[in-house]
């Protein structure tokens, strides 16, 4: 365990002298490449913890909440502008079906999906921007549910930079809130079905 803690703390150091160096710009990089990955469809989960790794918990959060909506925003727009046509003809029947039902909850439904950590965040933006949600829906929905949707990992990548100085907690909280949002997440979904 000495070398990981040893690993982990120059880990931390390169990062500290990485946000140094790139001072005010650090956030909008990291905004940029948080966007860029999600239209790419890759796991946010590896962004939302490096947010945490780079910023702190309470920055970190802040920056990962933003560039979680950048990318929310621009996904659906580019799907919305893109492919809804084509999904609506090939999928004609069916999709009409999920559609009418994502027309009608969609707020709802996308506040549960988003504390799912589970469901991967650039699908849920790609899908959403497929149906006939309205943006009003799906923004307040993503608004609603991307903070704690994201604040785990933030914490979980925080707490990994803390191990070094043997602090434990921010770790822990972290595994306990993916619990509970798990949990409530599943929950609500159960009870709205």
């Amino acid at each position: 365990t000495g070398i990981g803690v040893l690993a982990i703390d120059n880990v931390d150091r390169q990062l500290q002298t990485w946000l140094e160096t790139m001072g005010v710009f650090a956030p909008v990089i990291y905004i940029v490449l948080y966007t860029v990955g999600t239209l790419l469809i890759l796991p946010s989960t590896p962004l939302n913890l490096t947010g945490g790794a780079i910023f702190g918990i309470w920055w970190g959060t802040l920056w990962t909440t933003i560039a979680a909506l950048v990318a929310a925003i621009a996904t659906f727009a580019f799907t919305r502008t893109i492919g809804r046509e084509l999904v609506t003809q090939k999928l004609a029947g069916r999709w009409r079906a999920v559609d009418a039902e994502i027309r009608q909850g969609g707020l709802f439904y996308l506040f549960a999906i988003r504390l799912l950590p589970i469901i991967p965040y650039g699908i849920v933006n790609f899908v959403a921007g497929l149906t006939s949600i309205k943006f009003k829906d799906y923004l307040i929905g993503t608004l609603l549910g991307t903070l704690p949707g994201v604040l785990p990992f933030v914490m979980m990548g925080a707490g990994i930079t803390e191990l070094s100085q043997g602090n434990i907690l921010p770790l822990m909280a972290a595994f306990a809130l993916t619990g509970i949002l798990v949990g409530g997440a599943t929950w609500y979904r159960q009870k709205n079905s």
